[in-house]
């Protein structure tokens, strides 16, 4: 632990203090400017009467405060999933969205969106994290299974992000086919979902995605001692204990709780679990530990960045913040594939 500490614990100071810097200027610049003293007034203010409050101080505690908290949890659930199945397949180039998650959760929460308002489903406060959850079960294990080689029941690289093409294509198909056939308010949630937007972050969704990426990131933190050995192949985490069966299971169902739950309130996201911890990597190596918890900030970090630039690139309209990640994280794809020589 003394190793880990020395080597490790140095930087996590710092994403912290980039983390709050980040956050601090998401929260200021947008369609209106929120000054520094705006933001103190409101704090103040807000715990004697939220009726003293003047139109820049509500907008900062209802609009720019969640949103910004939202881009912070959101962005640490994605980062930590990458890490997680980064680590589960030993590979970096393996991201949540290319195995099916994203889009298993995406067709889960549309199948609600739709069917919930046809049939007068209740609408819980935990209905639409469970179909997305239940969405980006399916579609996971789909391509988990499917990837699997006939003999020996290993899965390549290659096979699993192949497979996982195909399933995402298959749903989004599906998430198409809703959006045709849904009324006009419907469809047009269907379509922001499929770009990834932020505009409908609110307290509820903070809440909701903290604790489920706080809950999965102690869940996590019990395991990279076995993705550790993991890393060293199948054959020396068996000789070292490891249950690999087991971990396999657990690590995809944290991955699913983290990506779908944070699909069902944002949309789909990509490319932040593939980019976070490959640059943690490049700074500091790839224990777990260490990539997991920095992932968090680092994700954070990223995710409000590119909030950011998608409200102000076309201020005052608001750019998709998923078009954003995908113009940074698909050159990063590519450049990671030529790397580690993965040709198709």
């Amino acid at each position: 632990m003394g190793k880990f500490s020395n080597r490790y614990i140095g930087i996590y100071p710092i994403l912290l203090v980039v983390l709050v810097i980040t956050t601090l200027i998401s929260i200021k610049f947008g369609a209106i400017t929120i000054t520094f003293e705006d933001i103190y007034a409101a704090l103040t203010k807000v715990y004697r009467s939220r009726d003293q409050l003047n139109l820049t101080e509500r907008i900062f505690l209802d609009i720019r405060l969640p949103r910004a908290l939202t881009c912070i949890v959101v962005g640490a659930s994605l980062a930590m999933s990458g890490v997680l199945m980064q680590a589960l397949f030993r590979n970096p180039i393996v991201e949540p969205g290319l195995i099916g998650t994203s889009s298993g959760a995406a067709l889960g929460a549309s199948l609600y969106f739709v069917l919930g308002a046809t049939f007068k489903i209740h609408a819980g406060v935990w209905t639409l994290p469970i179909a997305a959850c239940a969405g980006g079960a399916l579609s996971t294990l789909i391509v988990f299974f499917l990837s699997r080689n006939k003999i020996g029941g290993n899965r390549s690289v290659v096979g699993l992000l192949l497979t996982g093409i195909a399933i995402n294509a298959l749903f989004l198909s599906g998430v198409g086919f809703l959006s045709y056939i849904a009324r006009d308010p419907q469809a047009r949630s269907i379509t922001f979902w499929n770009l990834g937007t932020l505009s409908g972050a609110n307290w509820y969704s903070v809440i909701i995605i903290g604790t489920s990426s706080c809950l999965c990131m102690l869940w996590a933190l019990r395991y990279t001692k076995h993705l550790n050995a993991l890393m060293m192949g199948e054959e020396e985490a068996l000789f070292l204990g490891v249950n690999i069966k087991r971990l396999q299971l657990t690590i995809i169902a944290i991955n699913v709780i983290l990506v779908a739950i944070a699909t069902a309130f944002v949309g789909v996201i990509s490319f932040v679990g593939l980019i976070v911890p490959h640059l943690l990597r490049l700074t500091r190596g790839s224990d777990n530990r260490f990539l997991l918890l920095g992932s968090a900030l680092l994700g954070g970090i990223l995710l409000s960045l590119a909030d950011l630039a998608a409200r102000l690139l076309l201020m005052p309209a608001e750019l998709p913040i998923g078009i954003v990640t995908s113009i940074v994280g698909v050159p990063v794809f590519i450049i990671l594939l030529r790397k580690n020589n993965y040709y198709f």
